[in-house]
Formats: structure tokens, C-alpha cells, sequence
């Protein structure tokens, strides 16, 4: 009987170098995240899979850091069997099964590939792959020499899947060929069938800037825009920092508040919850607790931009006015815009930021209180 497969590793090979695209594919962005964060989210929704090893460059893990708490590393070799070695090795050693995929292949359906998972554990091993839809011919010296039977051919794709002692004794046999492709190979080398399990056209392996347009495509289908609106208002006393957007600017007075009263950064988190229909900041940091007193904002934005991500969200566009009386803010547009953008982790083009006076009316009027307003624009993808 046929043991349950309940203890999965998946090994993300990401070492390239990117010569075809001017710089690493994997970490590319695509519709707002990197190219190898996408893939690695793929196996983050299989249940068996409890191990996912990342082989990439060490510049490339602080990126993977920012999204995921649990990954493995492993350092690139010579060559992509090389690379799978070292992932592999950094497997735990109660894995069943070991699903070797592309770091390039960002649009992999979590669920063939845990077909393939399951099939590769119950037969030795199993790739995913797509029927070839053209005609291909077989060329030498740049003259056709015949024209192959299309209906037997298969395009393989990642993840391999594998028995994990099937794979580790292929590798150990013949890893050492730097002609080998993919692991499958291998495999058969050793006399281990490879079952093909059916995947479809969307997993494509990103390599030239081409592919990165199709891939575009085929995710704008599966996302969705979500627009929320934040405000914050605080009221300003003297001896206090006047803080906003996580830059301190020059001024005699600052906010009152429980944390650093930062308005800009309040509003815009807000705004971000609120498309995300999780509440506001208050819930996640209430004014009651007092070991968060004087808190620093931006600790509120990362908290905040960690939930986004948790719900597959990336923030494409902020709009944020402050309306204060003084002091002048134009001048200090470029510093806010600038810490908004490294703190939400988005591109400075897509910051607006700007203020408005409040023609001497009111508690703002009178340099008591100041207030913001921001608008955020998320991009979701859907679970799939």
C-alpha cells in the first residue's frame, strides 16, 4: 500500500545570471512583484509541500526575506545541475517527495503542480509538460533533414517531481553531466519511467523580454484593483517632532499622539487596511496598549505592508495631501515622496505627495492640529 505523502520539499532554482534580459530574470518585477517571489508563492499553496529551498544568489535572499519568514537557501553552482545538488542537500531528510522547479516560471497552477507532486511520489517521478502545438523539424547545417511527428512530442515544463530516493540516487549517478537540462535525465538514465502529468500554456519559462509581456497578460486576467481611502488628524504641541511621511522636518511645534503621530504615514496605512477590508491601524495597534507608546510609524507601515503581501496585495499608487498651516511643506516634497517610496516599497513615480493650507480656519488654521488624507491603489491576485 502506497504511503501518504505528507512531508514534501520543493527545491526553486534561481541562479541565473539573466544575460538574455541585462539583468537576473528572477528578479524582475511582474505586476508589482519579483518573478522568483511569484514562483515561490506558487508552492507556499500546496499542503504537502513543508520545505521550499530557494537556490539563489545571497544578494537575491534579503528580496525573498521581505515576503516569506521560512525559507531555505542554498548558494548557485557551476551549472543548473549543480544548483539542484545544492538544494537538494539542504533538503530536510524526512522528505518524501522533491518537486525541482524554475525560479523563472512564475505562473505555475499550484495545483498541477501538486498533481505532480503526488504522482511523482507514487511512480518514481513526474514532470509537468504541454503537447508541442508546431511543427517541428529536425536541422542540420542549416537544411531540414525530416520533419518530426508532432503528436508524440511534449514540451516539459517545471516542477519535477520526484520520489526523494529516486532523485538523490540519479544525482549522486549522474549530476555531474553539465549537458543535462533537467533532472528528468537523469532519471532515466537510471531506468525510472517519467510519468508526464498534463500542465497548461501559462507556465512559461521567462527568458527574453517577450515572455515577460505574455506573462503580464496572463496575470492581468487573474487580478483585480482595490482603491482605499485613509485619514489621520493630530493635534500639534510644542516640544514634540513634526514628523511626516517617516521624515522629521524642522519646527517649533510636533504631534500629540500615542505614537510619533506621524498624520502621513497613519493616512496612507489606513488607506491600504481599508482596501484591504481589514479595519484600521488603531485595531492592530491600540492606543491603550503602552508598550507601543511613542512608537515609530514606520514599524506601523511595515506591519501593514507585511498584511498586504499576506493577502496577495501590492501597492501600485499612493496619493497623499497633508493640509496643515505651517510650516511650508513644498520644499520637503522630494525627502517625503522619497521616504514613502522606500518604506511602502514601491517606485517613486507612483508617490504622490503634496499639502494644502487651511486658510487660517479652524484648530488647523491656528497651527493646532493637522490632518491627512490619502488614497491607495492595490493590485490582488487570486487565490487559486
Amino acid at each position: 500500500m502506497q504511503q501518504e505523502l505528507t512531508f514534501a520539499g520543493a527545491v526553486i532554482v534561481a541562479g541565473g545570471l539573466g544575460k538574455r534580459m541585462g539583468r537576473p530574470k528572477q528578479m524582475l518585477p511582474l505586476a508589482g512583484r519579483p518573478i522568483l517571489v511569484r514562483a515561490v508563492e506558487a508552492f507556499k499553496k500546496i499542503p504537502s509541500v513543508r520545505q521550499i529551498v530557494v537556490v539563489t544568489a545571497a544578494e537575491n535572499r534579503e528580496v525573498l526575506k521581505k515576503y516569506f519568514s521560512d525559507l531555505t537557501f542554498a548558494l548557485p553552482g557551476a551549472t543548473r545541475m549543480a544548483s539542484v545538488i545544492n538544494g537538494v542537500q539542504a533538503l530536510d531528510s524526512r522528505v518524501q517527495a522533491i518537486a525541482v522547479h524554475d525560479g523563472a516560471r512564475p505562473l505555475v497552477d499550484p495545483q498541477a503542480a501538486a498533481r505532480c507532486l503526488q504522482r511523482g511520489f507514487a511512480e518514481g517521478a513526474a514532470v509537468l509538460a504541454v503537447p508541442v502545438k508546431d511543427t517541428v523539424k529536425q536541422v542540420r547545417a542549416g537544411m531540414v533533414e525530416r520533419t518530426l511527428e508532432r503528436s508524440s512530442l511534449w514540451a516539459a515544463q517545471t516542477p519535477q517531481c520526484y520520489r526523494a530516493d529516486v532523485l538523490r540516487r540519479a544525482l549522486d549517478k549522474f549530476g555531474y553531466l553539465q549537458d543535462a537540462t533537467d533532472e528528468s535525465q537523469l532519471v532515466e538514465r537510471l531506468g525510472v519511467s517519467v510519468k508526464i502529468e498534463l500542465s497548461d500554456y501559462q507556465n512559461l519559462k521567462i527568458t527574453t523580454p517577450e515572455d515577460l509581456v505574455m506573462a503580464e497578460a496572463f496575470l492581468n486576467t487573474q487580478l483585480h484593483q482595490r482603491t482605499g481611502f485613509g485619514f489621520d488628524l493630530h493635534r500639534m504641541a510644542a516640544g514634540r517632532k513634526f514628523i511626516i511621511g517617516g521624515v522629521e522636518l524642522p519646527y517649533s511645534k510636533g504631534f500629540v499622539g500615542h505614537s510619533d503621530g506621524d498624520v502621513v504615514l497613519h493616512a496612507i496605512c489606513d488607506a491600504v487596511l481599508g482596501a484591504l477590508c481589514l479595519g484600521e491601524i488603531g485595531l492592530l495597534f491600540p492606543p491603550s496598549d503602552p508598550s507601543i507608546e511613542g512608537i515609530d510609524s514606520r514599524r506601523i507601515a511595515k506591519r501593514v505592508l507585511e498584511l498586504a503581501r499576506q493577502h496577495q496585495a501590492q501597492i501600485v499608487h499612493i496619493d497623499a495631501t497633508l493640509i496643515t498651516q505651517e510650516p511650508k511643506i513644498s520644499p520637503h516634497y522630494p525627502a517625503v515622496r522619497a521616504s514613502l517610496a522606500k518604506i511602502f516599497e514601491i517606485q517613486e513615480k507612483d508617490v504622490s505627495f503634496k499639502s494644502k493650507s487651511h486658510e487660517h480656519v479652524g484648530e488647523i488654521g491656528r497651527a493646532e492640529a493637522a490632518m491627512c488624507q490619502a488614497v491607495v491603489s492595490l493590485l490582488i491576485g487570486e487565490n487559486k
